[in-house]
């Protein structure tokens, strides 16, 4: 009898199925329920912009942010440039802002000495500049010394800069802020920069990075404007050099930022010039969509642009 019974709740055990919640295949008697699996966390990637957030819909490839246009041949183009310049045998590079300011004066000095080398080097070619700068620090280029001159002296020690009165009037307000509200040193932000009279952005640029050695943004003077539009370095024509550096800030690598004046300035000192460019003796000739050379006489009509009449190269 108890024989039988063991049989009969062995079969019952066997046709047995578990109550356990969500278990689907059969457990013998006494087994215990089976332990659930935790679920799988999915992970969501958050981005910085989700254009389709809210929409129900998924992001895709074609959310994401496309790659930043970039000139052709850009790349080539500037090792063209790197070597024409390695020399460093321009104007730019004996009379610079960078070699205009005393080196063993204090920290203070040498900055104010680099915003008047800058002040003074707009619409004036760096020949010129050198020269002026080199009488100011005869005379004593800081800010008290500034002060304390007059005007007619002051003008007389950076004649013939350009645009020369305008600039002692600028000098002299631009000196007496300093004094005041930056205890003789000069800001150390483009925001503040170009509060002070007669500085622009490309100067805030060139101050920050010579003075401040810090690169808050490209200085773009009328070579690098011209020359960025002659190689097609922007996506469209600028028409000033604010336009420009906001053009090439969209695209060049930041660590080009700092070099990409002094390559410039020097290469359109010496062969990009603003009249006749030596597109002959240009490494970026074949690259350059604004460089024509001589036009040979079996040459067609069709494929000839007007030039100058001595035959140098031209440009656009």
């Amino acid at each position: 009898m108890s024989g039988g019974t063991l049989r009969l709740v062995q079969r019952s055990g066997i046709g047995t199925r578990s109550k356990c919640k969500g278990a689907q295949e059969e457990q013998s008697v006494g087994a215990g329920c089976p332990k659930r699996r935790p679920k799988k966390k999915s992970l969501t990637v958050a981005y910085e912009s989700q254009p389709n957030e809210g929409n129900g819909k998924d992001p895709t490839a074609s959310d994401l942010k496309k790659p930043k246009w970039e000139p052709k041949d850009w790349r080539e183009q500037l090792e063209n440039i790197q070597e024409m310049r390695k020399g460093k045998d321009a104007p730019v590079d004996e009379m610079g802002a960078e070699k205009c300011f005393d080196r063993t004066a204090a920290p203070e000095v040498m900055r104010y000495q680099v915003l008047l080398s800058l002040m003074l080097s707009s619409q004036t070619k760096d020949q010129v500049t050198a020269a002026a700068m080199s009488k100011l620090r005869e005379h004593g280029l800081t800010v008290d010394r500034i002060l304390g001159t007059d005007d007619a002296t002051l003008g007389h020690l950076i004649y013939p800069v350009g645009f020369w009165k305008s600039k002692v009037k600028y000098i002299k307000q631009t000196t007496e802020i300093l004094k005041h509200q930056y205890h003789g040193d000069i800001p150390d932000s483009v925001e503040e920069l170009v509060k002070l009279p007669g500085v622009g952005p490309k100067m805030a640029h060139l101050i920050m990075d010579i003075a401040w050695n810090r690169v808050s943004g490209i200085g773009v003077d009328t070579h690098v404007h011209r020359i960025s539009n002659r190689l097609r370095w922007v996506k469209k024509e600028t028409k000033t050099p604010e336009e420009t550096r906001v053009a090439l800030e969209d695209w060049l690598p930041r660590d080009l930022w700092s070099e990409i004046n002094w390559l410039l300035v020097g290469f359109g000192q010496q062969i990009c010039l603003p009249v006749n460019p030596r597109c002959e003796a240009c490494l970026n000739r074949s690259v350059c969509p604004s460089a024509r050379l001589k036009q040979g006489p079996n040459l067609s009509k069709k494929g000839q642009r007007k030039g100058p009449s001595s035959g140098a190269a031209a440009v656009e």
